[in-house]
């Protein structure tokens, strides 16, 4: 479940775990959010943002979303892919599937890597950069006039 992030009387969306359904077949897939993964093997960081399970074709994608500084981009990529080593070779191993990490790191002006394209290319749906980039952008301006007005 969805840790509680707010106050004590609001209300968070209560699902971890919703089957994605293209064929109407139950045994095609999960779509697992912020969920921690539980594996055999105590594993330091086992909770990415998104983990997408295709049983059809044997995949597992974990994806990690994450903004920063425009010159951390690349660094922060790097992290990524490393921080999630040990759970990828655990899925593997528990699930006999080929796993994937999928970071997305977009810079706090829409900076983004070189390879971002490929990676986004990777994440199940229809994915506009651009707009990626609109969304990091404004999001910025809002802190920005949050903080200086």
């Amino acid at each position: 479940m969805q840790r509680n992030r707010g106050t004590i009387g609001q209300k968070t969306p209560v699902w971890t775990c919703a089957r994605i359904r293209t064929n109407k077949s139950r045994r095609q897939g999960n779509h697992i959010v912020e969920s921690t993964s539980q594996t055999d093997r105590t594993v330091p960081s086992n909770k990415p943002d998104d983990i997408i399970r295709d049983n059809e074709k044997g995949t597992c994608v974990l994806i990690d979303v994450a903004m920063s500084g425009d010159g951390y981009v690349i660094k922060k990529e790097t992290e990524k892919i490393l921080k999630y080593k040990d759970l990828t070779t655990e899925i593997q191993r528990m699930w006999s599937v080929k796993t994937e990490v999928i970071p997305v790191i977009i810079g706090a002006t829409g900076t983004i890597s070189k390879s971002f394209r490929k990676y986004a290319s990777n994440i199940p749906g229809k994915h506009e950069v651009k707009e990626l980039q609109k969304t990091a952008i404004l999001g910025t301006a809002h802190i920005l006039r949050k903080v200086l007005m």
